[in-house]
């Protein structure tokens, strides 16, 4: 499939012992630093951007830096963050560097609280300021505020009204920032109800510094600032007082686990990466529910609180079908049962001639729902000879019992991932051929013009990749009939919440039924679904619909693939070409518990994410659709 670029990845650790702890036990007082860098790395499927990385000291005296940041734009950020971070290690002397206590007073990183970040741009800005994490610098240790997450938010517009009000003048336009702008003037004012308070204590100087950084409640600041983002997050945040805290939106959008034990309390977007990074079981990671955050104040105590009222139960499922390492217990269990559930569609493909076919898959994600589908045909072969004995009279011979067991699944390593088009090529056609060479086939492993070849993928987006590069690979082991599918059901409809996929125009779906609704001389449902549209953005977001489902009401899943075939084929490729695309059923059935599937349905769990659907057929209607109809 296309490269999405999707889901951010975030990884915090609190260390809740001295420095000199992990220096007497472990052997180095850089034991969190090298498991943040693990769970980083761990974690690179989901951003390739850039990278940032953040520390904060505690207890550190006026004149001494306790809050240090990197950050750094490419596929190999991770590496130069924490190379540049080692560089500055240089200074000292190795007897400094086993020296804990030294460590602790000047050097920097040399920290309890670490912070890491990978990004995957949702918003096609880049450049190094938007990398995170963002920092907000203020000379009192508890108004200091570091920020990252994993979010996309779908009212950034109100927000910024709503901040602008009340005087605030962001600097830049973007979720990120506006998001730490609200979070900072909270903390600001939950600081200044501290000082109040100090006052009133009878406390002066000093004293009420110190009575705001142990009393700061961050669950206050969390409160008064997120009730009115609308989108799907995980939002992690650390003070320059030492309070840490990741939140959960109140959805269930976006994944967020944690662990905790005497020695640390961890943050990630990912279970496997805890589970590796600190060898651990997978009963021994939490996840986060929606609408809670973890909070670790400065005196190392973890509580899990409870922010919002939960809203939905709409954790994504493209989560587990793509985005999400295959490692994990559950999802590779989903993927294995996506595979699985095909069988029959896959039957009919091929005229149930499993004889002659030989099965695939496209590299990589689609491996495990691979292994899924092998051993579903593995299981209808078995009963299919148990049938073929049961079935004869008389007492099998040799030659008989030879040609019943025989019979097998036939699968190849047909498909592989050969190289990445270089981005400095621009011209057209020259794009268009490299694209064609991204991957590569296995030759003569099948029969030509004999052998149907089943290749599965998980899932089919934009159609890019397959019409320039994978079915002309595919045709030319010259099969009798190609067969593709998807572990993953018809991608209809965009996403808000963190996945690079906004334009409707985009999808091979929407675009097959919109050449349908044209040569069927259906423009009237185009025409009605854009002033339906039109009508429900004028409406309270709570009260809107989906219209865009209206144009898919008219035709089959089966006429929708025909046409994509169509549409997708390249020039030349004569061989007889078949979709076969996971039903919705089907994709809860393999993964019950991640009921998000706006991808695929529309039902949008959030009124912001309704409203930017309707917008984006308008957009389309607007932009293109009366454009081409001119011409």
């Amino acid at each position: 499939m296309e490269q999405l670029k999707h889901e951010c990845g975030v990884a915090m650790i609190r260390l809740l012992k001295p420095l000199d702890y992990y220096q007497n036990k472990y052997g180095t007082w850089m034991y969190g630093l090298n498991k943040l860098y693990l769970m980083m790395e761990k974690q690179h499927n989901r951003g390739q951007e850039g990278s940032g990385m953040a520390c904060v000291k505690l207890d550190t005296l006026p004149g001494n830096e306790y809050m240090f940041r990197e950050k750094a734009e490419g596929a190999n950020a991770i590496t130069e963050i924490f190379a540049s971070v080692h560089k500055g290690f240089r200074d000292f002397s190795p007897a400094q560097m086993d020296d804990a206590d030294f460590a602790k007073r000047k050097i920097p990183f040399a920290g309890e609280l670490y912070m890491g970040h990978l990004r995957y741009s949702t918003t096609g800005k880049s450049g190094l300021k938007y990398v995170h994490p963002f920092l907000r610098r203020n000379n009192w240790k508890a108004k200091n505020l570091c920020l990252c997450g994993n979010f996309n938010m779908t009212n950034i517009d109100e927000i910024f009204d709503k901040i602008t009000a009340q005087g605030q003048c962001p600097r830049v336009f973007s979720d990120s920032y506006i998001m730490l702008e609200w979070l900072g003037h909270r903390l600001d004012r939950e600081v200044e109800r501290n000082f109040v308070d100090a006052q009133k204590l009878g406390l002066h100087g000093v004293d009420i510094t110190d009575y705001i950084d142990n009393n700061v409640k961050l669950g206050n600041v969390l409160k008064t600032a997120m009730p009115d983002f609308d989108g799907g997050y995980v939002v992690c945040g650390l003070t320059g007082s030492g309070e840490m805290f990741s939140m959960r939106d109140p959805w269930g959008i976006r994944p967020a686990f944690y662990y905790r034990d005497e020695e640390v309390v961890a943050v990630a977007s990912e279970r496997p990466v805890l589970q590796t990074t600190f060898d651990l079981g997978c009963g021994d990671i939490k996840e986060l529910n929606p609408g809670e955050a973890i909070i670790v104040n400065k005196n190392g105590e973890c509580r899990i609180k409870r922010i919002l009222e939960q809203r939905g139960d709409n954790a994504c499922s493209f989560e587990r079908i793509y985005f999400s390492r295959g490692s994990d217990r559950d999802i590779y269990k989903e993927r294995r049962k996506l595979g699985e559930q095909l069988m029959n569609p896959i039957l009919k493909a091929v005229d149930n001639d499993v004889e002659h076919t030989v099965f695939s898959f496209i590299p990589n994600t689609a491996e495990v729902a691979y292994y899924g589908m092998l051993g579903s045909f593995k299981n209808y072969i078995n009963e299919s000879k148990i049938k073929a004995i049961e079935n004869l009279e008389h007492t099998p011979t040799h030659d008989e019992l030879v040609r019943i067991m025989s019979q097998y699944v036939r699968s190849e390593k047909v498909a592989w991932k050969d190289i990445k088009l270089r981005t400095f090529i621009t011209e057209g056609k020259s794009r268009n051929d490299l694209a064609s060479h991204v991957y590569d086939i296995t030759y003569e492993v099948l029969r030509a013009g004999v052998d149907n070849l089943v290749v599965i993928d998980d899932s089919i987006v934009r159609g890019t990749t397959l019409r320039e590069s994978i079915i002309k690979i595919l045709d030319r082991l010259h099969p009798k009939k190609i067969v593709i599918v998807s572990s993953s059901p018809q991608i209809r409809y965009p996403d808000y919440y963190g996945i690079d996929m906004s334009r409707l125009e985009e999808f091979i779906a929407f675009r097959a039924c919109i050449e349908l609704l044209k040569e069927r001389g259906m423009h009237s449902v185009i025409d009605e679904t854009y002033r339906n549209c039109r009508k429900e953005i004028a409406k309270p977001k709570s009260e809107m619909r989906c219209c865009v489902k209206d144009i898919y009401k008219p035709f089959t899943v089966d006429e929708l693939n025909a046409k994509m075939v169509e549409m997708l084929r390249p020039a030349g490729v004569a061989t007889p070409i078949e979709l076969v695309f996971q039903s919705i059923e089907g994709l809860h059935k393999a993964i019950p518990d991640h009921k998000g599937d706006w991808y695929f349905t529309g039902d949008f769990p959030t009124p912001g994410g309704m409203k930017l659907v309707n917008q984006a057929f308008i957009n389309f209607v607007e932009n293109v659709y009366q454009y081409e109809q001119k011409f």
